[in-house]
């Protein structure tokens, strides 16, 4: 009798060390449900407009004439680096904000948003050298990353001036059946004071919600659903009773077998 009940003792044990290990993974960005919940009832800046900083990297062409842009410009030197036909080419913005282009050179657009910018250069273009430019300007080096139950991990670019959660979700190939869909969490802001935005994908508001609009640095985390983390518990124990088990078995054999 004693002997049976040191084992369940010792198993149960074994599912509580189990199951602590596994919330310990599942901890990840995880914050109390109070503060959590008043991060999310803060609407982020529906209206919110990336704009140019320094070292950012702008993507230009001219869709007038794609070759003036990308072939006639300077092949090496200062902030310019190779391009093509389709793409445009690429410039980095200097550490004072401005951008060196040929002809017109240095042109100050930190601070101005992307289309902006773009009517800035397309102005000086027009007065300085060309008849009725149409500059295309993106910014190439705007990420997010995205983490946990989601079949693609990884960075991803935003290449346009408003992706959603939705849109960035479904380029990643969408959740895998371990997601959680109530709890994707949105994780923005410096190290030291993070915001948490929480995203519930089974309401159908979640698709237009301007929280939801995504923004440079954003990191995005979806959460293992209940079913899938006691599944991951009960694999856990299986796998560590197996041979406690066996040893146990064993034991109780050769005990047996000495008090015959």
């Amino acid at each position: 009798m004693r002997f049976l009940t040191f084992t369940i003792s010792f198993l149960g044990i074994l599912f509580v060390l189990t199951s602590c290990s596994n919330k310990q993974y599942q901890s990840l960005f995880e914050q109390k449900n109070s503060a959590k919940d008043s991060l999310a009832q803060q609407p982020l800046l529906s209206s919110f407009t990336y704009r140019i900083k320094p070292q950012d990297i702008l993507q230009i062409r001219n869709l007038q004439n794609v070759k003036y842009i990308v072939d006639e410009a300077p092949s090496n030197g200062g902030n310019t680096s190779g391009g093509n036909s389709a793409t445009g080419q690429t410039f980095q913005v200097d550490d004072d904000g401005t951008v060196a282009l040929p002809v017109i050179g240095h042109v100050g657009v930190a601070g101005l948003t992307r289309t902006e910018a773009a009517k800035l250069i397309e102005g000086l273009y027009r007065k300085s050298l060309l008849k009725d430019p149409i500059i295309e300007l993106k910014i190439v080096n705007l990420k997010v990353t995205l983490l946990g139950e989601i079949k693609g991990q990884g960075n991803y670019t935003l290449t346009k001036d408003r992706t959603t959660l939705v849109e960035m979700i479904g380029e990643a190939g969408g959740l895998t059946n371990k997601a959680n869909e109530t709890n994707v969490e949105i994780i923005r802001g410096d190290q030291a004071n993070p915001q948490v935005t929480v995203i519930n994908l089974r309401n159908i508001q979640s698709i237009n919600d301007p929280r939801a609009v995504l923004q440079n640095g954003d990191v995005i985390y979806i959460a293992q659903n209940k079913r899938a983390v006691r599944n991951d518990n009960l694999q856990n124990l299986s796998v560590i009773t197996q041979p406690v088990l066996l040893l146990l078995n064993t034991a109780l054999i050769i005990f047996t077998l000495s008090h015959r």
